[in-house]
């Protein structure tokens, strides 16, 4: 960092969609040579080519404010999950510490640059404090970068239909397709987490998804507050589990039958149970393990021994204690026909 405040770096912040595919890619460099689209001061740009087909790329805010968010300097994504920013925040209960005027961002700025403030003032974007949100974002982001992101542009003049340039265009040739909201995107608005259109329209999605496959396949039976956790090995443990489902509500117990690959939880209560079902049922990582969750079931009720039958149930026998009395002591005839003296097996003379 300069005296005059501007950002000199050596290598941008960016995420692996944004690098591109080829191991060996090359970068110009050139200091102070643009101003941050969102604290308007001067940082080192970075330009490179991504990839073969692919458009030229460059860094479009400087390192501090990348810092300060945990995105990347190009699409100004998050770096951990590859989302957009309102939909973290969302999910972690984050709220936007930037300020927007300029006097108060000038100074905010400063002192993160002068690395003057606390860590209590950083807010978690790891969601170490929020399992439910972290496991929301870990459904939602991809699981390969995206590389079609970097293809180049579609060519207005071809959607006009006066492009000249044919084959030698270096923009696409095809006609825009999906919703012309989704290209209404404004970068600062992306950094602050606000009118994201893309956000909307994903947070929409994951609230449909949660609807229908979240409560909606709990069991009618109140009574069931278990849940089943299946593709376990050796390195989900019982207190890994506990970690991860405590947060939720009380547990009654976690029972980890011996080489199982399974386990089940029990809450105290319902709710507790619906809530962890919620953020779960999707699929959830317990210690570097995919994990399948569904809700358990009732157990089946069974025939009863004479022993498990309520007292008095039993005919002829003692309503005190639901033990049947000897053939004879009910009455004149004996209960059980096969011990009758006077009867041949089971049938009487």
């Amino acid at each position: 960092m300069s005296g005059s405040g501007a950002d000199d770096s050596e290598f941008p912040i960016l995420c692996e969609t944004c690098l591109g595919e080829n191991p060996y890619v090359r970068m110009t460099k050139e200091s102070h040579g643009k101003e941050c689209k969102i604290c308007s001061r001067a940082f080192t740009i970075f330009r490179w080519l991504p990839g073969r087909g692919m458009r030229y790329k460059k860094t479009e805010i400087c390192m501090t404010c990348a810092k300060l968010k945990n995105v990347c300097q190009t699409c100004v994504l998050d770096l951990e999950h590859g989302l957009p920013v309102q939909v973290r925040d969302s999910a972690l209960s984050i709220q936007d510490s930037v300020p927007r005027d300029e006097a108060n961002r000038r100074d905010y700025l400063a002192r993160a640059a002068g690395g003057l403030e606390t860590a209590s003032e950083h807010p978690d974007f790891g969601g170490r404090a929020q399992p439910a949100g972290r496991e929301m974002l870990k459904r939602m982001a991809r699981k390969e970068p995206y590389y079609k992101r970097n293809r180049a542009h579609i060519c207005s003049f071809f959607v006009k239909g006066i492009c000249t340039r044919g084959n030698e265009c270096p923009y696409r040739h095809e006609m825009p397709q999906g919703d012309p909201e989704l290209a209404k995107q404004n970068i600062v608005d992306r950094y602050h987490g606000t009118n994201d259109p893309v956000a909307r329209r994903m947070l929409a999605r994951s609230a449909e998804s949660a609807k229908k496959t979240g409560l909606a396949g709990a069991p009618e039976d109140k009574s069931i507050t278990s849940l089943f956790v299946m593709g376990m090995d050796a390195s989900v443990t019982q207190a890994g589990l506990r970690e991860f489902f405590a947060p939720y509500g009380e547990l009654k117990s976690i029972v980890v039958p011996p080489k199982g690959n399974c386990a089940f939880v029990n809450y105290k209560n319902r709710s507790a149970a619906e809530a962890a079902a919620a953020a779960a049922l999707d699929g959830c990582v317990v210690g570097g393990k995919a994990l399948r969750v569904v809700w358990g079931r009732a157990r089946p009720k069974g025939p009863q021994s004479e022993l498990q039958r309520p007292a008095g149930s039993n005919a002829g026998g003692s309503k005190q204690s639901g033990i049947p009395l000897p053939p004879g002591a009910a009455g004149d005839s004996a209960d059980y026909p096969s011990q009758d003296p006077t009867a041949m097996g089971a049938v009487r003379r």
